[in-house]
């Protein structure tokens, strides 16, 4: 490489820095460095070139993970760094080994030897994510609301473009049109995206003076959203065109809007079904009877208590659960059954008990009565 600066220290970050702060301290630097932003001045033209080509390696995973590793010996095996004129193969330029099965057999843009790749049109905006909480009640009934976001959009001033009004584009000089330049790397010839255009073959004559020759600026957005009954934690909703503008009038990337679901004081939901626990008297459950539980649905469901019932039992109301998504019917709500033993008796009460208690026989009670039943007849085993 032509300069032996870290790679990092040139883009002011960490080396444990995310993609996405990697891509914002570049554009701070590249806006600051462009050289129509600072026309005649070398050094800024160097400094430019300089951090394009350390952007170039580290947002590239294995470029990065190999310039992690070895440094700047990961690209130097023999060759240099000069644009211009191709060798060997043609002055065929490979970027990977597929390129050479593509350029060999004839494939890509150009086939056969020495084949010209196709300009790569202006780059689609990035797509941007928005974490939402709703309700419960909320993924019932689904919900229209409003987010506010700031996002980049297009430039009013130049209409998206990036060159002033009145002023237009030329041809990149550095890469005469084409977006790419080659460098001689041992045996091989290596294309790489032209550092002066970024790829896209052509140069502001006068950036805009309001975005700074990007075509887009960041500004607040309110933005209305639809959530659709039935959505769920992990539901993600796609507003199209809504995300990052594209530079120079690229086309914007999309908005994702991921749902998380607040937890309820009473239902818990699984898929479409919900479930909530109800506790009743013993009394309740002896007798049987019905208990009435409020659904989201805003209706009363009368739940009915089968005589004898035990605790965590459950009991089954249909179609009173979440509605599919995007589909029709609905899940079921789930009652658990919990008996509750009364802790606070009056006189009158305990009497009532113990004189039931007096007529107990055992049938009332089959299951503690086996148990019992059954540590007798082991302990009698083991004592003979």
């Amino acid at each position: 490489m032509a300069s032996e600066i870290d790679y990092y220290q040139q883009l002011n970050v960490s080396r444990d820095c995310d993609g996405a702060t990697l891509k914002s301290s570049y554009r701070k630097l590249a806006m600051q460095w462009h050289p129509d932003k600072n026309p005649g001045d070398a050094e800024a033209e160097a400094k430019f070139k300089s951090i394009s080509e350390a952007y170039d390696v580290l947002k590239d995973p294995q470029k990065r993970a190999a310039y992690d590793r070895y440094g700047h010996e990961a690209f130097t095996n023999g060759g240099g760094n000069n644009a211009g004129g191709g060798g060997g193969f043609g002055g065929a330029a490979f970027n990977d080994i597929g390129d050479i099965f593509e350029t060999i057999f004839g494939g890509g843009a150009g086939g056969g030897f020495g084949g010209q790749q196709q300009q790569r049109g202006p780059a689609r905006g990035a797509d941007l994510r928005y974490d939402m909480e709703i309700t419960l009640e909320d993924a019932f009934h689904g919900k229209h609301t409003e987010i506010e976001i700031d996002v980049s959009v297009g430039c009013d001033a130049c209409d998206g473009s990036g060159a002033e009004p009145g002023t237009g584009v030329r041809q990149c000089p550095t890469c005469h049109g084409h977006g790419k330049v080659r460098a001689q790397q041992g045996f091989f010839v290596v294309e790489r995206t032209c550092a002066s255009c970024q790829g896209r073959g052509e140069v502001i004559e006068s950036p805009c003076h309001v975005c700074h020759g990007e075509g887009r600026v960041d500004k607040p957005q309110t933005l209305e959203v639809d959530i659709p009954a039935g959505v769920d934690t992990g539901t993600r909703i796609r507003l199209s065109g809504k995300g990052e503008a594209g530079a120079r009038g690229a086309p914007p990337g999309d908005l994702y809007i991921f749902i998380h679901l607040i937890r309820h004081d009473i239902f818990e939901r699984e898929g479409t079904t919900l479930f909530t626990r109800a506790p009743i008297s013993f009394t309740l459950a002896a007798l049987g009877g019905e208990i009435t539980i409020p659904g989201l649905d805003g209706e009363k469901h009368e739940i009915r208590i089968p005589a004898g019932i035990q605790s965590g039992k459950q009991l089954r109301q249909r179609g009173a659960g979440m509605p599919v998504l995007q589909g029709r019917g609905s899940g079921d709500m789930v009652v658990q059954i919990d008996v509750e033993t009364p802790t606070r008796l009056s006189k009158q009460q305990r009497q009532i008990l113990r004189d039931f208690q007096a007529t107990e026989t055992g049938d009332e009670t089959p299951n503690s009565t086996g148990f019992f039943g059954k540590l007798k007849d082991a302990w009698e085993d083991l004592t003979e």
